[in-house]
This record gives structure tokens, C-alpha cells and sequence, in this order.
């Protein structure tokens, strides 16, 4: 059946066939037994027009090209004796881009048909659609909706399939986090200054003491043990006249025309660099530490920060040297990765093969091994996203990339003068295998680096390009994985193919020596290349022209730790501990664009939520994050628009019983059996043998910690529901010979009154419930007033005295606010505790998702309503030539 939620404009066509007239024998079917439903619009399909007066009513010259590019008009045709299957993601592109597994040799489309695509290639088609409907279908009347048996090539099919499926895949990516803490419900120190804004630059000193803070108009040094102590505050406000030139370029006063703190980098001990956008008049200047005054020493900044405080950009400062990407220029439109050195600046070539509208996001410092196995050199590392350069099509693909440049490149004598002579880049790939679902735009990266590590573990957080659904992924890859990339990796070069959608194909001739794009190692030391500036011209003409690798960075295990919907992940950084039994995890801290914080770790070939803590008193993105490892005290701080927050790495304390400290499944937690709570094992001194974890989640060892009275006598743990072989309503089985009524029941504490929980929708909770009484004594859970159906465990022990003690605990999800309640039944006497269980944030309901996502399939049907005219003469020849 439809969805109920798309309406009555949905309309279910139950078989569809799609036949490829160029090829007699393939054929897509989708049928209801394979549960693919297909929805059709009124707005997908309008009345005949011609391609031509389309074409001249809009931008026809440029619409021509793009569909000329697109198509290779056939020249023969070659049946097909099987049915086509298609994958999410669209064949071959998918498999460059996607797939780990083996690659062969790319091969362009099948002649005449339009090339399948991945629903994350088509994000830009949505994304410029938002507009409203393209200039020609706004030229067109509207006319009544007709039923068309509509023939296309296979390809085209598989699009409609990748769409199809993308939404519902989405839903099925969902781990939830075990607890949600509320703002309130948690410590979190906080810092804000009124009037100042956008703390989205963080660093950490040195000594791990003093947290610097970036911002609008602003530096600030806090304390790093409590952000909310204030140490020292130092402004760089803009002057009204470059504010006014500014406003004059059409920029906003109030707004653009500030300055934005950047660049927060670390210029020896007593200093720090710091640069702004200073009213698109990009500066630097230093920051003295002991006054905590700019000394006035104006730099350009062009090339170090973005004009635009709304432009991507990065930095690191290598060895007092400043390596950086951003945009050079005032518009935006000349990206650079630049190294700003007195005595050897070098910045990228100009050029769309080498960076093409890219998206900066993270650099580091790569140094090499002290066993001298790396390269011979220090390695810069950017990483950025940016429109494909392999593939063209009417829509803009987003690839994420990284790139690599030696730090002790000195660029080239007479070719690449002044330019980096080592740089090099390559696709990270970030897909799920068996789904070809693809995240090809990278928000934040963060290198995990540890002393039990043999190398620097790189994790990425991703996202698709289409994203209706809020999906998000973490990707994590090795450095070695990279590094065998630029270093034996084949290289790509411009393809010479006329009319065809690929750019770019594996070069696969001969190869100059030195290798281009190495870096100068003992190697090519011993063949008298001493530094870059004695490369010969055929190397470094190679490396000019092509700066792409064909082979691409796959993520460990070939797939991502985590994947999760309904959330858009922003920041990450990631800290590696040692659980009680000695295994180090790596748990990793999520920003979202709500505000939140998720913790999460995996475990044995599945991820977990841990937590997810709302950080913000509103909802508003986080924009940076930054981690504390200092032994003993360890910290997140996360920065937004309004401000900074300090969290600590685990709220072990908030678990209250054994058993919930052990379900957490929290590397920093684990239950004390002497202080009868749960603490953080990087704050205590207690021997491992009073501690108790288990990351599998087995509880055994709680029974004989958390029971507030000793079981001397016997013991049993049952589930307990209506239905069941002993169903509550009956007297519960003794575990001691006769019942008792002289023995009062009595409730324990803590009643559900003081287990009150604010969670969010289908947030997973739990509730607690003991008492003692005679032998008969049982509990009855309730929801809303009716007895919950569900099993629920209870454990019971004969006391000495002749009681017996009995717990039980409730796991439940809720999507709205319900009242629980947990009723003691004996023949001596019952007792009832209750509490009420409020949602606070409802997550979005189906209904309105699928309003969203029905919002979604209506702007691509436009567009694929205006591509379906524009393809009619490639089909027109398509028939020509099987006749």
C-alpha cells in the first residue's frame, strides 16, 4: 500500500516496464513482490514541446552543450539477452566512487543512454531547484495531466530506482543513543560575553592549561579546567572607515563587514598568530601572551584567511611556517593551499585540475617516522571537498578529496616556479558496500594520534550530497592507506574523448623519474636530487598536469564506524582510552547542526551510542570542537555562535545502580562496589578487583554489588509479563516454604517519583523498582494506566529475616509523555509508586518526514521532466539506428 502519509496526489503504479529501443532485449520491471513502489506527481509530466523552442526560449546555447557533453550519439547497437539490474548509485560511478572493492578500467556509457547516478550526485539538482521550477518549464503552460507510457533507456530507470530506494534505505540507519542528557539535567560550564559572537576558533596551549578563544571582534584565554574563569580578553574591532568600504562593495554593515577571528595558530611560546577577516580586508597580526595585546604588526592576510567570514578555510602552522587553504581573492572564486614562508612561499597552480571549487575543511602535519620508514619528509595534509573533475554532468558532484604537499618542497627552477612541486590528490572514499550508498561531502576531520598507535588513525565525518533524511556517517582510515596512494597510487590524466560526461581516466604510460609528486628522500638524495628545485622539467611538467591519483583512500575494514539518520553531523574528535580488561577504544565525540553532543564507540562490528548530551541551552549548530586528553581531567570543548561549553568526557555519576553503569557499555565508566557508585576510571585510584565493566553489557557481576541487601538465602532473576507461563496476576512462586502475611511490603527507595526522566521521542530510558515483603510478594508495571504486555525482569532474594527482596527494571522508548507505574502486590498488602515521563523534543514524526521527503521528489521530477525533453533526440537517434 502507499504510504499514508504522502496523500492523495500519490498514485501507485503497481508493474512498470522500461524498455531501451536501442536495445531490444533489456528491460526494468519492478513488481509488488519485490515492494519497490513508484509515486508519480502531476507536475512530473506536461504536454509535448519541442527541444528546440525550449532551448531558445532559455539559456539554449548553454543547455546544448552540457547535453552535448553528456550523450555519445551511438554508432551501433548490441543487444542484451538479460535482464538490467541496477545498483543505488548507478553502476560504474558508483563503483569509482563508492565501492571498495576491486576496480577495473573505467568504461564510458552505454551508447545513446543517459549514465545511471547515485542519489547523492543529485544533491546540486536539488539544491539549485529550490529556486522554483527552471526557466523554460516557467515559459510553459501548465496543462492537464495525461497518462503517458514514457519509454527511456536503463540507465535513466536506475535513477528512478536510486531514488526510490535512497529514502527508505535512510530510515533503516539508526542507532539510537542508549540516554539523552537534557541541558539541564547535566554540568556543563559555559562561556559568553554579551555583544560578542561566533566562537568558532579554539586552541589549546601547550601546557593543556589555557583554552584560546577566537571570535567575532575578539581572542580570549580561559581557563582549561573552567572555561567560565576568564583570564585574559583582547579586541580587534574594525575601523568605521574600512566598514563604510566595505558596506560601499555591498556588503553588510551590521554583519559581514566585522572581523572574524580565523586564524588562532601558535607562533612559539610567548605568542600567537592570529588573522581576520577585518571587514573583507583579510589581516594578521600577533598576539603577545604575557600582556595579551596585538603588537601591530599588520600582515596581508590574503591567502592566510577568507575575505568572506562565511568562506571555507584551514590552517596549521608548521615549524613557525603557516600552511593554509582558503579563497584568494575578494569574490571567493580563486581557492589556494598556500605555505606563507619568508624564504620559500609556494602556493597551487591556478588551475581546475588542481583545485576546483573546493570546500577547505582540516590540515595537519603528517611527521616523519624516527625509524626513518616514511618518506623522508615532513607531509602537509589538506582535506577539503570539491566539484568533480573526472565526470561532468548537468549537475555539480561533489567529491570529498585529501591532498598532500613535503614540507621541504621549494617549488621548481624553471616549470611550477614558486609552486608546490609535491602536490598531490586523492578520493576518500566513505560508502556502505552493500547499499552503494555513498557520503561524498566531508563536514570535519580529526587525526587520532596515541602512543599504542603504530601510525596516525585519520576519522572523517561525512554526509551525501542529497540529504533529505539528515544521514550522516564516520569513516576511518589509516595514514599508511594514503600514503601508499600518493606514493605508488597511478595517476589520472584529462581524457581526449570528445562528447563524453568523463573527464578524466587512468594514465596508464610511462611514469618520469623521480616519481612526481614525491618528496626528496634518501633516494633521490643518492641520484643527486638534492631539493625540488633540481627536479628535471619532465617531472615536474608531469606533476602539473596531473595533481589527481586515480587510486582512491578506502576507510579500515571498508566501511564506516558509524551511521546514523535524522541527524547532520558537523565536528568530530576522537579520544582513545583503555578499558578495565586493557582493550583501548576509541570513542568518538559528534557534533550535531541541533546542538548535541554524541558519544559513541564501537563495538565488536557495530556501533553504539553511548550518550547524546544537548549542549545548548537553544538549539543551534556546533561549529567547532576541540579535545582535553590530560591525564586525570578530561574535557570536550565545543563552540557555537553564542558561545563556548566545556563537557567532561563521561557522566559516569549520573548511573545510579550497577546495572545501568554497565549497560552503558562506557570505556570510562565502571562501578565501584565500595562506594556503591559509578566513577570514571581516569579519576580513580581504586584497585581494578572493587571495579566492575563489561563493554559486552552482561550485568552478572552486578547481582551481588547492587542489591542493598545480601542474598544469604536463594535467588532468582525472571521475566515477568501477562501471558507468560507465571503471569503477575497469580501469586509469585516462594522462595521460602509459606507465605507470611505478618511481614509488612514496603517500597524502597528510590521510588519512580524520584526517577523522573525527560526523554526524547523514541529515546530509550529506564525505571527501577524493589520492595520486601512475605514470599508472595510481585510487582505489576503499568503504562497509562494499562499493564504493560512486554516482559519485564525482576530478580528476587530470601532474605534471613524470612522477606523476600524484589527488583525489577523497565526498559521502554516513548514517542509522547506517558505515566508509569510500578505496583507491589502481596497478601499483606500492596503499594504503588508512579511517575510521569515527559518528552520534551518530539523527533520528527512520518508524517512530517515523508512531507518533506515528498517535497524532495517533487523538485527532482521537475528536473527530470525538463532532462526527459531534452534527452527525446538522443532516443529519436537511438531508433534510427536499430532500424
Amino acid at each position: 500500500m502507499p504510504h499514508p502519509s504522502w496523500g492523495p496526489e500519490a498514485k501507485k503504479i503497481e508493474r512498470v516496464s522500461f524498455r531501451c529501443p536501442c536495445r531490444s532485449d533489456s528491460e526494468v520491471t519492478w513488481t509488488e513482490d519485490l515492494r519497490v513502489e513508484i509515486v508519480s506527481f502531476p507536475v512530473i509530466f506536461r504536454a509535448k514541446t519541442s527541444e528546440d523552442s525550449i532551448l531558445e526560449a532559455t539559456e539554449g546555447r548553454f543547455w546544448r552543450q552540457k547535453i552535448q557533453n553528456f550523450f555519445v550519439r551511438p554508432k551501433r547497437s548490441t543487444p542484451f539477452k538479460n535482464r538490467v539490474a541496477f545498483n543505488v548509485g548507478g553502476g560504474d560511478l558508483a563503483r569509482r566512487l563508492g565501492n571498495a572493492g576491486p576496480r577495473g578500467s573505467h568504461r564510458p556509457p552505454a551508447p545513446g543512454c543517459a549514465v545511471g547516478r547515485s542519489p547523492q550526485a543529485l544533491s546540486s539538482l536539488h539544491r539549485d531547484t529550490r529556486r522554483g521550477p527552471p526557466a523554460h518549464e516557467r515559459l510553459l503552460p501548465k496543462r492537464p495531466l495525461r497518462r503517458l507510457h514514457v519509454r527511456m533507456c536503463a540507465p535513466v530507470g536506475g535513477l528512478l530506482a536510486a531514488l526510490a530506494m535512497v529514502f527508505g534505505m535512510a530510515v533503516a540507519f539508526a542507532p539510537k543513543p542508549r540516554i539523552t542528557w537534557e541541558h539541564r539535567d547535566v554540568h556543563l560550564e559555559k562561556f559568553h560575553e554579551p555583544d560578542i559572537f561566533n566562537y568558532s576558533v579554539l586552541l589549546l596551549s601547550e601546557d593543556k592549561t589555557t583554552l584560546y578563544v577566537g571570535a567575532r571582534e575578539a581572542v580570549f584565554a580561559l581557563s582549561a579546567r573552567n572555561i567560565s574563569e576568564k583570564q585574559h580578553e583582547a579586541y580587534w574591532k574594525v575601523s568605521e572607515d574600512k566598514k563604510a568600504k566595505c558596506a560601499e562593495k555591498g556588503k553588510s554593515r551590521q554583519t559581514e563587514c566585522l572581523n572574524y577571528i580565523r586564524v588562532l595558530q601558535p607562533l612559539g611560546a610567548s605568542a600567537l598568530y592570529v588573522c581576520g577577516t577585518n571587514a573583507f580586508q583579510p589581516t594578521c597580526d600577533h598576539l603577545n601572551l604575557t600582556s595579551f595585546q596585538f603588537l601591530g604588526r599588520s600582515e596581508d592576510g590574503k591567502g592566510r584567511c577568507p575575505f568572506d567570514p562565511a568562506q571555507s578555510y584551514t590552517s596549521v602552522m608548521v615549524d613557525g611556517e603557516l600552511y593554509s587553504g582558503t579563497s584568494y581573492n575578494f569574490l571567493g572564486s580563486e581557492p589556494i593551499i598556500s605555505r606563507n614562508s619568508s624564504h620559500s612561499p609556494l602556493r597551487t597552480e591556478y588551475a581546475i585540475p588542481w583545485l576546483n571549487e573546493p570546500s577547505f575543511v582540516f590540515a595537519d602535519v603528517m611527521r616523519e617516522r624516527p625509524d626513518g620508514m616514511d618518506s623522508g619528509d615532513d607531509r602537509v595534509y589538506f582535506f577539503f571537498t570539491e566539484v568533480s573533475v573526472e565526470y561532468e554532468f548537468v549537475f555539480k558532484l561533489m567529491i570529498p578529496r585529501v591532498a598532500r604537499v613535503c614540507k621541504g618542497d621549494q617549488g621548481g627552477l624553471r616549470t611550477l616556479q614558486k609552486k608546490w612541486t609535491s602536490f598531490l590528490k586523492a578520493r576518500l572514499i566513505c560508502s556502505r558496500p552493500d547499499s552503494n550508498l555513498v557520503f561524498n561531502v566531508l563536514q570535519d576531520v580529526f587525526v587520532l594520534r596515541a602512543p599504542d598507535l603504530k601510525e596516525p588513525v585519520i576519522y572523517g565525518v561525512f554526509t551525501p550530497q542529497l540529504n533529505n533524511v539528515g544521514l550522516s556517517a564516520v569513516c576511518a582510515y589509516n595514514l599508511s592507506t594514503a600514503e601508499a596512494v600518493f606514493s605508488r597510487g597511478k595517476y589520472m590524466q584529462s581524457a581526449t574523448v570528445e562528447q563524453s560526461h568523463t573527464k578524466w581516466v587512468r594514465y596508464n604510460g610511462a611514469v618520469p623519474t623521480p616519481r612526481p609528486g614525491a618528496c626528496i628522500n634518501r633516494e633521490a638524495r643518492a641520484a643527486n636530487f638534492s631539493s625540488s628545485l633540481s627536479l628535471p622539467d619532465k617531472t615536474l611538467q608531469f606533476v602539473k598536469d596531473h595533481p589527481l591519483m586515480d587510486s582512491s583512500v578506502t576507510p579500515i575494514d571498508n566501511r564506516p564506524r558509524l551511521i546514523r539518520s535524522d541527524v547532520n553531523y558537523t565536528q568530530i574528535v576522537v579520544d582513545r582510552t583503555q578499558a578495565l580488561d586493557g582493550t583501548f577504544y576509541d570513542v568518538m565525540f559528534v557534533g550535531t547542526d541541533r546542538g548535541t553532543l554524541h558519544k559513541a564507540v564501537s563495538l565488536e562490528n557495530e556501533a553504539h551510542i553511548i550518550e547524546e548530551t544537548w549542549l545548548f541551552q537553544d538549539s543551534e549548530p556546533v561549529q567547532t570542537l576541540l579535545l582535553n586528553s590530560e591525564q586525570g581531567r578530561r574535557f570536550v570543548y565545543a563552540g557555537s555562535s553564542s558561545g563556548v561549553v566545556q563537557a567532561p568526557v563521561a557522566f559516569c555519576e549520573k548511573h545510579a545502580t550497577c546495572e545501568d553503569c554497565v549497560l552503558a557499555r562506557d570505556p570510562y565508566c565502571a562501578w565501584s562496589s565500595d562506594t556503591k557508585a559509578c566513577m570514571a576510571l581516569h579519576q580513580t585510584d581504586s584497585p581494578s578487583r572493587d571495579l566492575t565493566q563489561q563493554m559486552s553489557g552482561d550485568t552478572s557481576g552486578c547481582r551481588a554489588s547492587s542489591m542493598p541487601f545480601p542474598p544469604p538465602g536463594s535467588s532468582s532473576l525472571s521475566c515477568r509479563g501477562p501471558g507468560s507461563a507465571s503471569s503477575p496476576q497469580r501469586p509469585w512462586p516462594a522462595s521460602a516454604s509459606g507465605s507470611d502475611s505478618s511481614l509488612p511490603v514496603a517500597l524502597l527507595p528510590p521510588f519512580l517519583s524520584d526517577q523522573a526522566q525527560h526523554v526524547h521521542a523514541l529515546g530509550t530510558f529506564h525505571l527501577f523498582c524493589q520492595a520486601t515483603g512475605p514470599a508472595d510478594v510481585h510487582f505489576v508495571w503499568e503504562k497509562n494506566g494499562r499493564e504493560l504486555e512486554t516482559c519485564v525482569p525482576t530478580q528476587t532474594h530470601t532474605l534471613p529475616d524470612g522477606r523476600t527482596h524484589v527488583l525489577s527494571w523497565l526498559r521502554d522508548a516513548i514517542g509522547e509523555s506517558a505515566e508509569y507505574r510500578c505496583s507491589v502486590l502481596s497478601s499483606a498488602g500492596n503499594k504503588t509508586s508512579r511517575v510521569q515521563v515527559t518528552v520534551l523534543r518530539h523527533e520528527v514524526t512520518h508524517q512530517e518526514q515523508w512531507t518533506r521527503e515528498l517535497a524532495a521528489w517533487r523538485a527532482v521530477a521537475g528536473e527530470h521532466d525538463r532532462m526527459m525533453r531534452s534527452w527525446r533526440k538522443a532516443w529519436e537517434s537511438c531508433d534510427k539506428d536499430t532500424l
